[in-house]
């Protein structure tokens, strides 16, 4: 079982409203430079979401959800600074609940 963070929000606010695709891309080349791993995800409509134990987070994000979900929990605190009005999380998986962690409703 792994430990994944995240944050959510409304998917148009996450892939129109902000730039989350620059910052993405600027990670996805800085990890190039460091033969590190992607350790990070964009899901849209994630079924994660769906989990009884992430009910109370789940209720404060509009849908259609998106989320951002890494196992790089310093990662995704510099998201919820960046983005502001998203909500954060952390959940482990797979699990009763979260067979998938990267599982969409779409």
């Amino acid at each position: 079982m792994s430990t994944y963070h995240f944050v959510a929000a409304s998917e148009a606010f996450l892939t129109v409203e902000e730039p989350l695709d620059e910052v993405l891309r600027e990670r996805v080349a800085n990890y190039g430079e460091k033969g590190k791993a992607i350790d990070f995800w964009l899901v849209r409509r994630p079924a994660f979401l769906e989990a009884p134990e992430l009910a109370a987070v789940a209720a404060s994000v509009p849908r259609p959800a998106a989320a951002v979900i890494s196992t790089d929990e310093k990662f995704i605190t510099f998201l919820k600074l960046r983005l502001e009005f998203v909500a954060r999380g952390t959940f482990e998986a797979p699990s009763a609940a979260i067979a998938d962690p990267l599982a969409s409703l779409a």
